[in-house]
């Protein structure tokens, strides 16, 4: 018997591009996306938790949507749809190339050496690259909806559309753009 995410979404089709996130986008076949926290205590655990609830946890810890899971879970299950409606296909293919295409390569870091500072253009562990690609894409899904007649299930759909076809008007592009600009200045 297999599952699918949301009883809508096969995972057997879904294909990871990106060789570097191969190991730490978790495509496991789960019938609902909540692990209750097994992962925390245990380094790199959170590579073997499904992406759908790592994006849930995300829209979880915004002021807002704080420890409301059950929201959350609903947001992304919405956006989900809308998304299917609008591409014609898989939404958890069309989230994998999101992340993907916003997980940035490079960033800086400080350095100090003979008591003056230094930024210096490190590359970003494959984990920490899901993550704030994640941290990204919700970002600017809250941003986008605050004050905003659009839900966040529209505005997380739209992010997440924008971002796998890699157009600038999404916020997570523009942020790795920006983190990659800056680790290239800081060579």
């Amino acid at each position: 018997m297999s599952f699918k995410v949301f009883d809508k979404w096969e995972l057997g089709d879904v294909k990871i591009e990106d060789r570097g996130l191969l190991n730490y986008i978790c495509l496991d076949e789960i019938l609902v996306p909540h692990t209750l926290g097994r992962h925390v205590k245990r380094q790199f655990a959170k590579s073997r938790v499904s992406i759908v609830e790592r994006l849930i946890n995300k829209i979880m810890r915004t002021k807002r949507n704080s420890g409301k899971k059950n929201k959350a879970y609903n947001m992304v299950r919405d956006a989900f749809d809308i998304i299917n409606k609008r591409s014609k296909q898989n939404p958890l293919q069309i989230l994998i190339k999101a992340v993907e295409n916003t997980a940035p390569r490079e960033e800086t870091t400080r350095i100090k050496y003979g008591g003056i500072g230094y930024q210096v253009a490190v590359d970003i562990a494959p984990q920490r690259r899901v993550d704030l690609a994640l941290g990204f894409i919700t970002r600017g899904t809250m941003q986008s909806s605050f004050k905003s007649r659009k839900s966040i299930a529209e505005c997380l759909a739209d992010e997440v559309l924008f971002a796998s076809e890699y157009d600038t008007k999404s916020f997570a592009i523009q942020k790795k753009e920006e983190k990659e600009r800056i680790a290239r200045s800081a060579h």
